[in-house]
């Protein structure tokens, strides 16, 4: 299904425009901090966390939104189920996830004293919130942003996982797609709605289910499922499924959006005093599906916090900061040096000794969240592993510029769609060393661990 050509923009040399300006505004002077923006919740995607949101919230806050007013949630189960209608260890229904979701908005609507707030939604966030406001929940939402969600499905097939969330043919999608009104529209009236897609680079959005393991089975989805009719629907060319969210392209569309015009900057604005923190979580584990993502508190475990040496990424002196994790998950908070780069250490029993090598931190933030990682049985005869990760996109070739110790594109990362968020070096010799990860211009150096005394290693990018 696709959007009426009166709401469709196809904004392939117009966003472009705007992206340019605004990029030419460099670091610009943010325009001042008003209390009368409304309140925004920020709705993440399956399996993911809060902090994906982080260099979106901080390009709302460069460009004046006040802090305050920029939410960004955490699922516990962030998973959704094979069968919606199926409970299963570690994962939620839609009912659970929008119930979380309706739960957030009066907390923040409380906390604010707002009347409504607006909803951005990437991927699974995006059906949460459209479930949202198709049963009474418009009233107390003025705007909602959904980056690659896929509104029509990941594939559209009744004879494939007929009960699951992201089946267009299955019952949840088949009902919050039902035409409403005489127009046909498949969004709630009385909230201004705008669609964040690519052009054919979503992973989940293509003809066929090879990104869901069935690369012969045909989707019936095209690149346009995201659309919705009703909704103003922005296509961005290349960018890939996460970056429909969290890239400065989907940001300048958003604030554009929000407030008709283009951002100041999409750059992040430094500011002089840092102070970071976040949740430490983990994975959880059980006898039929492995292990599972969850953003449920890892109580008990230590973080240490080191800086590091940009070039070498060995420690500078002791640990900067160290907590053991009570029941809110929290491991801050800590003031950060704004120019130096991190090494965060995560030790719990039953998970590896999980180090984790960052770039600076250029602003505050409250979502840094880390998850404490266990090292794969295949990996046990490695002598190191370390994983480049990217949470806020993927890895596309020939895309982008991506390196791990000095091989280049990493192993493991296919030509074409980009769909593939992390890479992997096995490492031989368990010496310890130093070791690379680029993408795209960002940098991160950190040092190799030894996988028989039980250590993982991320080098973990920002952008």
């Amino acid at each position: 299904m696709t959007a009426s050509p009166s709401l469709h923009r196809r904004v392939f040399l117009g966003l472009a425009a705007l992206v340019v300006a605004a990029l030419s505004g460099g670091c610009a002077a943010p325009t001042a901090s008003t209390d009368t923006r409304p309140p925004i919740v920020f709705v993440h995607g399956n399996g993911d966390t809060a902090a994906l949101w982080t260099t979106t919230v901080w390009r709302f806050e460069s460009n004046g939104w006040p802090r305050e007013r920029l939410h960004a949630i955490d699922v516990p189960y962030p998973l959704a189920r094979d069968d919606d209608a199926k409970a299963q260890e570690g994962r939620t229904s839609a009912a659970q996830n929008v119930a979380f979701l309706a739960a957030e908005i009066e907390r923040v609507l409380a906390r604010t004293g707002a009347q409504k707030v607006v909803l951005i939604g990437n991927s699974r966030g995006g059906n949460a919130i459209r479930d949202y406001l198709a049963h009474g929940g418009a009233a107390k939402v003025s705007a909602a942003i959904l980056g690659g969600t896929p509104n029509h499905g990941v594939w559209n097939d009744p004879a494939f996982l007929p009960g699951n969330e992201f089946n267009g043919a299955g019952p949840f999608l088949t009902a919050l797609n039902a035409p409403q009104g005489p127009g046909g529209l498949e969004v709630t009236p009385g909230v201004r709605w705008m669609t964040v897609r690519s052009d054919a680079n979503d992973k989940f959005a293509q003809p066929t289910g090879v990104w869901i393991g069935r690369p012969t089975m045909a989707t019936h989805v095209t690149a346009e499922g995201p659309e919705l009719k009703g909704a103003e629907n922005v296509v961005i060319p290349g960018i890939d499924h996460r970056e429909t969210a969290y890239s400065p392209q989907a940001f300048a569309a958003d604030w554009r959006f929000l407030t008709g015009a283009a951002p100041a900057t999409v750059d992040v604005v430094p500011e002089p005093r840092v102070v970071l923190d976040g949740k430490v979580s983990g994975l959880g584990l059980n006898n039929t599906q492995g292990t599972y993502a969850n953003n449920l508190p890892l109580v008990g475990a230590t973080i240490e916090v080191y800086a590091t040496d940009p070039v070498t990424g060995e420690r500078r002196g002791h640990a900067a900061h160290a907590k053991t994790i009570g029941a809110d998950g929290l491991w801050g908070p800590f003031r950060a040096d704004p120019k130096a780069t991190y090494e965060f250490v995560v030790t719990m029993p039953g998970y590896a000794v999980t180090h984790i090598y960052r770039s600076p931190f250029p602003r505050s933030s409250s979502i840094v969240n880390i998850r404490a990682e266990r090292i794969a049985d295949a990996d046990r005869t490695a002598g190191a592993i370390v994983v480049l990760a990217r949470p806020r996109g993927y890895f596309g070739v020939p895309r982008d510029r991506i390196s791990l110790d000095g091989q280049s594109p990493p192993a493991g990362i296919p030509n074409g769609v980009a769909g593939v968020a992390t890479a992997k070096a096995k490492i031989a010799d368990a010496t310890p060393r130093t070791i690379v990860g680029e993408f795209n211009g960002e940098r991160i150096v950190g040092r190799t661990w030894p996988v028989a005394h039980d250590h993982t290693v991320t080098l973990e990018l920002t952008y």
